[in-house]
């Protein structure tokens, strides 16, 4: 199963915003909208992330506020990426090597979606179902003068 798979479900929404966004405007976005990361684009170009996690570590960094600071000072500005061809396998494997609970998914210079942990969990479980589906249509259907798997 293919990133472009993957992203046909999900859908197209897409939430942005620019490195000179304040940080508490982009966290209130993320709360209000119930998402765990923004893309950070820079004339049309992007040029970080900013999740959960460095919002965080801001929080932490100014003593339980958010601060005054803007997306630039705490996003990740260099964040993986995926392509619309990347497997979900090799997207597991690069989200658990990188600690990556988000990806953004790019194709040349544009930006198709991003790539959540969980979207990549629910894939890999809905494939692992329907393969059980698959597997228990075909034992059912197992021809009566051949033996049965069972012996």
């Amino acid at each position: 199963m293919k990133v472009s798979e993957i992203l046909k479900v999900k859908g197209n929404i897409l939430y942005t915003v620019t490195p000179e966004t304040p940080l508490l405007e982009a966290t209130n976005t993320m709360a209000e909208k119930d998402i765990g990361s923004l893309v950070v684009m820079e004339f049309g170009t992007l040029v970080g992330m900013l999740t959960f996690r460095e919002v965080l570590k801001a929080i932490h960094e100014n003593g339980g506020e958010v601060g005054t600071n803007t997306v630039r000072k705490h996003m990740d500005d260099s964040p993986i990426t995926i392509t619309p061809d990347t497997e979900v396998n090799e997207v597991r494997r690069i989200m658990l090597e990188r600690h990556a609970r988000y990806v953004p998914v790019m194709d040349a210079n544009t930006l198709l979606g991003v790539m959540s942990f969980y979207d990549v969990a629910k894939a890999v479980l809905d494939a692992q179902g329907f393969e059980n589906k698959m597997l228990k249509a075909y034992i059912r259907d197992w021809p009566s003068n051949l033996p049965s798997p069972d012996d």
